[in-house]
């Protein structure tokens, strides 16, 4: 049996995203070309452990405006976590086990962020694997704005990592911890980054197995699904290079991640 981690991400938002990262968390839209993951006839099986009562740009400014804080155009008014565990551990388990496991990372978080600063945890059932959106407004315990202090630096997001892993395995003794950030030197990417790295892992193995099965009784057939996946998967590379280039800082890390979502 491959290896099943517990994964644990962490983006800062400052500003206009974060009603793009609203948008796509809360499914408030009909269709969502920029991530063909999405089934849309699964969307129903989404679901919320913390529900939000507005917007998260609104919700966000409240709360800061509440804490008395002064902001810049360039201060992080929200950090989004990603949650989730590799494929293999989501097999098999029915909907009140998948909805535990989130429970139980929303629990671990609320021990290190107050729950009051969460605007929304949201579960995303319709896509290849299950994993949890959650969202707060990074003010510290005595009322300070400072993403920075509560995120921290490399070491920070280790410890971070390793406490995480620490609750989890306590209820999923199954699951692993990934190598230290610390020891790989590599650093976070964006959910959304992370996610669509990872879209791309699967058409490329989608790619080699169809390579790889062809036959001269099937070759046209092939070749036509190839270029099927090429059409989508060119125009994706291109589009993650230019990514790339804007969070150079977390380059480095995409191979570690890409090993807790298998090829097929």
């Amino acid at each position: 049996m491959n290896a099943q981690y517990a994964i644990l991400r962490f983006a800062k938002y400052k500003g206009p995203e974060i009603g793009h990262i609203e948008a796509h968390n809360e499914r408030t839209k009909e269709n969502y070309a920029s991530n063909p993951d999405i089934i849309s006839e699964k969307r129903k099986d989404n679901f919320h452990l913390i529900t939000p009562t507005c917007g998260y740009r609104a919700g966000a400014e409240g709360q800061i405006a509440a804490a008395g804080c002064r902001t810049r155009k360039d201060s992080v008014r929200l950090v989004e976590t990603l949650v989730t565990a590799s494929p293999e551990f989501f097999q098999g388990k029915k909907l009140s086990e998948v909805r535990a496991f989130f429970q139980e990372a929303v629990d671990f978080l609320a021990d290190h962020q107050s729950k009051e600063t969460m605007l929304s945890a949201v579960v995303h059932m319709d896509e290849t694997t299950p994993h949890m959106h959650l969202t707060f407004v990074p003010l510290t315990a005595d009322g300070r704005l400072s993403a920075k202090e509560i995120l921290g630096n490399k070491k920070k997001l280790t410890e971070w990592q390793d406490k995480f892993w620490s609750h989890m395995v306590k209820k999923f003794p199954d699951l692993e911890r990934g190598e230290s950030a610390s020891i790989t030197g590599r650093s976070h990417i964006p959910p959304r980054v992370f996610k669509e790295a990872v879209h791309l892992n699967r058409q490329k193995a989608m790619l080699t197995d169809l390579l790889e099965g062809i036959t001269p009784f099937n070759a046209k057939k092939r070749c036509v699904e190839i270029q099927a996946i090429l059409d989508s998967y060119l125009p994706n590379v291109a589009k993650m290079k230019t990514q790339i280039k804007k969070y150079q800082g977390y380059t480095t890390s995409f191979s570690r991640k890409m090993r807790h979502f298998p090829k097929r």
